[in-house]
């Protein structure tokens, strides 16, 4: 009995939170904030302006050291593992194969922000 009501009370408001958050907005509409720029200027030039292919390699190189981060931050626990020396051969390898990724890049001068 006690899932049931908890569910029924978990739909109910989760159901009550998203009509509010549909409903609220259009209360309030004008026509600075229906503009695709909020701020109230009209743009000087065009919004589609090509980035830089230089930016997205340097933010996929800062990705890929997060996420390495992010797969690494278990290690210390996986060391009281049964098997601790697969685990630290994976990260081991990892961490290479990143590296020559980033030597490979930097050789090829991917990660120089100017010509």
């Amino acid at each position: 009995m006690n899932l049931m009501i908890s569910l029924s009370t978990s739909i109910l408001i989760s159901t009550l939170l998203v009509t509010i958050a549909f409903w609220l907005p259009q209360l309030n509409m004008y026509a600075e904030k229906a503009t695709p720029y909020e701020c109230g200027f009209d743009p000087t030039g065009s919004a589609r302006l090509p980035f830089s292919m230089k930016f997205f390699l340097v933010a996929i190189t800062f990705l890929l050291f997060d996420l390495e981060i992010a797969l690494l931050l278990p290690l210390p626990w996986a060391t009281q593992m049964i098997n601790p020396k697969l685990m630290l051969t994976m990260a081991l390898i990892l961490i290479i194969v990143l590296a020559a990724g980033l030597a490979y890049e930097w050789l090829q001068k991917g990660l120089e922000w100017t010509e």
